[in-house]
């Protein structure tokens, strides 16, 4: 692969290259001072055959380049197209997907403070994520109580006659009746960012000048409102642990390796005290453990709004200086990269290890509990083999419209989600389950032909119909013997579920309370869960643009304008016209025309 005429056409430059198979697939991205000498060096590669360079080499069939104009560059243009391709051989840290985030409007006039799923380039500010969802809205319940800001939806705040129940109860400012000072509303969501970057001593500080002033003045209701929200940070602040004698924020990475997995527990200080933690497994990344510590801090500091005063490893990564002065730019500000020997930092280090340790100690507990759940689906539904990987599809449709098929997969006991598919029915018109289910099926066993990789088992919602649908398709491709299937059907309300095997008479009746049951049931409600999401989505598309594709002058781009600008298509048609001008992109014109269509009289 790696021919002379290829290393001679590489410039000596720094840059980025990707590998790739057959198909085109990126199977590994990684950065170079020099691209030509980089490369270089894996064709002099003389590790063992069974070793993951090898292996992996032996599956390049081209390599691209690009060339940056700094090695800074390279490093930027590494994480983010590993984030873009989610190569086989790179370390993927995939928790930031699941993960939810504090976001705070801080681009628009009024801002606003919600739960999001993934960052986007809109201006605002994000926080997190937060490994728990509990710890996450406890946090946006306590931010409510202390600052009342406004919850209604929409970037552009609709004008009111009368305030809603929120500001009545004391918990919005009413700035849509006129009633908010804005440098006052403006206060409250510094105050909110305190909060979520930790610097609650900080606001203490302010809110207590603030008290302090207020009754010096002789307002005592204001007085006594901030009175409250001290005592309610003060509260919060002595359920925090304390980490550190000095106020500082610091990340402190534990790394440790147990033969060829490596855990990675990050603990994350803010002002002295614990305020989150992130854990990563790693069955079995590529590369020695400072090329594998430098990839995870390139990813956890992609989006640069994280990065703390200090930052503590287990030892240097390679381009320790290289990351030094990208974070210092990135947080315009000294970043400290330290690597202690003794002392304080180093106890917490010990601390980072011991929750790096603990990661392992889980893995061992959740693999002991898939031995035991895998033997018994073996015995009970007579399977051939562990059923590892197990996917399952259900077909969603009202009277045969907006039809999806929802797939969901499951391995080793856990959802893989970076395996769920949706399809959009494209052959079947009207309400036809069985059509529809033999062409979703039809798809994805011919993918699966196409890649080599099929599930061990594969379940269908339904009972001998549905299972007998799959079994044809099956058939007709050739891959039924590649794998196996199980139907699971709900017959009567007393009966509860039934397993349908292929070849077998009658169905499989197990205990409601079974251990295998309930996996099943929990596969087959994830994709109904899977699906009635797509489903709703579609649907609601569906619904906008009917409306709003016969009025002239609205296309797709102005659409997905209007409804991110008001929120709704039932805001849309409650507008005015001069409401509708505000939303960027529609001027007066196309306003009065969308006006008139919703309101003809």
């Amino acid at each position: 692969m790696f021919s002379s005429d290829l290393i001679d056409s590489v410039a000596h430059a720094p840059g980025v290259y990707l590998m790739l198979d057959a198909r085109s697939a990126v199977l590994y991205v990684g950065k170079a001072k020099d691209l030509c000498k980089r490369l270089s060096s894996y064709g002099r590669h003389s590790g063992g055959s069974h070793s993951k360079t090898a292996v992996m080499l032996e599956q390049v069939n081209k390599v691209d380049t690009i060339i940056t104009r700094t090695e800074k560059e390279a490093l930027i243009l590494e994480a983010s197209l590993i984030k873009k391709h989610n190569p086989k051989y790179n370390i993927i840290l995939r928790d930031d997907k699941n993960y939810p985030l504090i976001k705070v409007t801080v681009q628009e006039q009024w801002p606003r403070v919600m739960m999001a799923r993934r960052r986007s380039k809109d201006g605002a500010r994000y926080f997190g994520p937060y490994s728990s969802s509990s710890a996450m809205w406890a946090t946006l319940r306590l931010i409510s109580r202390l600052f009342p800001l406004r919850r209604c939806k929409g970037s552009q705040l609709k004008k009111r006659r009368r305030p809603c129940l929120n500001y009545q109860m004391g918990q919005c400012l009413a700035p849509c009746s006129g009633l908010a000072d804005h440098t006052a509303y403006m206060d409250n969501v510094a105050g909110v960012i305190m909060v979520l970057e930790g610097r609650n001593r900080d606001l203490i500080a302010t809110l207590t000048h603030q008290m302090d002033a207020f009754a010096s003045g002789l307002d005592f209701e204001q007085a006594a409102k901030k009175r409250d929200q001290i005592a309610a940070l003060t509260t919060t602040l002595e359920k925090q642990v304390v980490a550190s004698s000095h106020i500082r924020d610091q990340d402190i990475f534990g790394f440790i390796r147990k033969d060829a997995a490596v855990a990675i527990a990050v603990l994350i200080i803010r002002s002295g005290l614990i305020s989150g933690s992130r854990n990563y497994f790693l069955a079995d990344p590529f590369g020695d453990d400072q090329a594998i510590l430098s990839q995870v801090l390139n990813q956890f500091y992609f989006h640069g709004d994280n990065i703390p005063r200090e930052i503590i490893l287990p030892f240097a990564p390679h381009d320790i200086d290289l990351f030094r002065e990208r974070f210092d730019e990135v947080r315009q500000a000294k970043v400290d990269i330290l690597i202690p020997q003794r002392g304080d930092r180093s106890h917490l280090l010990r601390m980072a290890d011991a929750n790096a340790t603990q990661i392992f100690e889980e893995k061992e507990k959740k693999d002991q509990s898939w031995s035991s759940l895998s033997r018994s689906l073996v015995q009970k539904l007579k399977l051939s083999a562990d059923p590892v990987v197990i996917e399952c599809l259900d077909i969603s449709n009202l009277g045969g419209k907006q039809a999806v098929g929802s797939l969901v997969c499951f391995t080793r006991g856990e959802p893989a989600k970076d395996r769920y598919r949706h399809y959009t029915i494209k052959t079947v018109e009207g309400p036809d389950d069985y059509a529809m289910m033999a062409e979703v099926l039809e798809r994805r066993f011919v993918k699966a032909i196409e890649e080599d990789a099929f599930p061990d088992l594969f379940m269908v919602d339904g009972g001998k119909g549905q299972l007998g649908i799959a079994l044809r398709i099956a058939s007709e491709l050739g891959v039924e013997e590649r794998l196996e299937f199980l139907g699971i059907a709900k017959e009567k309300e007393s009966e509860g579920e039934k397993l349908y095997k292929p070849r077998r008479k009658n169905p499989i009746v197990l205990a409601p309370h079974d251990p295998v049951l309930l996996y099943l049931m929990r596969i087959r409600d994830e994709s109904h869960r899977f699906g009635i999401t797509f489903h709703r989505k579609k649907r609601r598309q569906s619904t906008l643009a009917s409306q709003l594709d016969s009025i002239d002058g609205v296309g797709p781009a102005r659409k997905q304008q209007l409804l991110k600008s008001m929120g709704s298509l039932k805001k849309i048609k409650e507008a005015s016209v001069k409401e509708l001008q505000e939303v960027p992109g529609i001027g007066e014109e196309l306003a009065c025309e969308i006006f008139s269509h919703f309101n003809p009289e």
